[in-house]
């Protein structure tokens, strides 16, 4: 896997919504996978789901790293420098 500074200065804040997608949560929308923010914990689905909420949330908060919210899964995602670390 590579890096950037995104990924090496990323943080690990606890998830705020653990269930699930916090946008989906709310409206009852489904999900395939989640991912959560590494800036502020946000909890959303990824970019197979219809909502795509976690890169909304870049769009939206700017926070640029996610890490798989799946059991099992430990890789993370830099939005700005499009790169897998």
């Amino acid at each position: 896997m590579s890096t950037c500074d995104h990924l090496t200065q990323a943080q690990n804040p606890a998830p705020r919504t653990p269930e699930g997608c916090e946008e989906c949560l709310a409206t009852g929308s489904r999900w395939v996978h989640l991912r959560r923010c590494l800036s502020c914990g946000h909890i959303g689905c990824c970019d197979s789901s219809p909502n795509k909420h976690a890169s909304a949330h870049f769009a939206q908060e700017g926070h640029p790293v996610v890490a798989s919210f799946e059991p099992g899964e430990s890789w993370r995602w830099c939005y700005v420098d499009d790169i897998l670390g």
